[in-house]
């Protein structure tokens, strides 16, 4: 496939900055959203991944996002917005569920590395949620330390059946917001830079049929057709 991109490995491509101080919440997301429709259209410019760009992150890292993603194999972070090295923090767990070491790896990146974008991301068809479904639906539980996951994940399918909901689709949308709730309920340092306009929060639904990446939920960010959180 041919492409009008010009210089995609450079760290000035556009695509993928070397510096993303001067990046702000919305341009963050602005970048992912642009990579992602890349990505669907099959005009990825693979960007970052260059000698270049390898010797530069050798003096340390300053990503656009930092992304907690669901750990299925379908579901490949960099891939899907089109990002190169050292573009985006990823933390990935089953279902996307978080314990104490996930959020202080989402403090790191956002107090410590001043990150901008704090982005949870599920998908179509997750197993994690599919299990939770399945042990409300018939009271059995997996075994091993696979019933944690579950036990996650209810909590969010209990909220979801409170509002309506009744769709796989529906509760792997919501299991998406009830997380980027409480990642912000929970993470002192995240809200403080939310509430001084210096991070943003995105929660999306990643569809495995034709490589969208839907925002359903978001804190400090400007995205047609989902309504802003207020931050507390």
């Amino acid at each position: 496939m041919t492409s009008d991109h010009t210089t995609p490995n450079s760290g000035t491509s556009g695509y993928g900055d070397s510096d993303p101080g001067h990046l702000t919440p919305q341009e963050a997301v602005e970048l992912l959203m642009a990579g992602n429709r890349r990505f669907m259209d099959e005009d990825s410019a693979h960007p970052n991944q260059d000698r270049g760009r390898r010797e530069l992150l050798t003096g340390g890292q300053r990503p656009n996002a930092v992304v907690l993603a669901c750990s299925d194999s379908r579901v490949p972070v960099e891939i899907v917005f089109d990002q190169g090295l050292g573009d985006l923090f990823v933390i990935r767990t089953a279902g996307e569920i978080t314990d104490l070491s996930v959020l202080a790896s989402l403090e790191f990146a956002v107090v410590s590395l001043g990150v901008p974008l704090v982005v949870v991301l599920g998908h179509e068809s997750c197993g994690a949620v599919a299990a939770a479904q399945t042990a409300l639906a018939t009271g059995s539980m997996p075994p091993g330390f696979q019933r944690v996951l579950v036990e996650k994940v209810t909590p969010s399918l209990l909220a979801a059946r409170s509002q309506g909901a009744d769709t796989g689709e529906d509760f792997e949308k919501h299991h998406v917001v009830e997380i980027a709730n409480h990642i912000v309920d929970r993470s002192p340092g995240i809200m403080e830079r939310l509430r001084e306009g210096l991070c943003g929060v995105v929660g999306m639904r990643y569809r495995l049929s034709d490589g969208l990446a839907e925002p359903v939920a978001s804190y400090g960010l400007d995205i047609d057709g989902v309504a802003a959180t207020e931050v507390p």
